[in-house]
């Protein structure tokens, strides 16, 4: 199971990142160095960073805010959908009843 770290414990080692960005040639290096200092896999703080990069416009992408609410409206359909099979099921159960050439 992966390891969860605090939220603020990733807001600081982003911050951190994102600090010092000018004095790496990219991101990665830049994770790759501070990652190891503070603790953190490499690859968590990559991904932190570049979805803080997202949130931030300066990279496109779909941000927090966004996954968040396509995720509730996933949800959302999916229990629509369940609402509406129920229904279909319930319908065509009370036609069969309704029906004369049934008697």
């Amino acid at each position: 199971m992966p390891k969860q770290y605090p939220k603020q414990q990733r807001e600081r080692a982003v911050r951190m990142v994102l600090d010092h960005l000018d004095e790496y040639d990219s991101p990665y290096l830049a994770c790759k160095t501070i990652a190891p200092k503070l603790g953190i896999g490499v690859e968590s703080l990559r991904r932190w960073v570049q979805q803080a990069l997202v949130d931030d416009g300066v990279q496109p992408g779909t941000s927090t805010v966004e996954r968040a609410r396509i995720r509730e409206l996933e949800r959302e359909v999916r229990d629509l959908r369940e609402a509406n099979e129920v229904l279909q099921a319930a319908s065509v159960f009370f036609a069969g009843k309704l029906d004369p050439r049934r008697r």
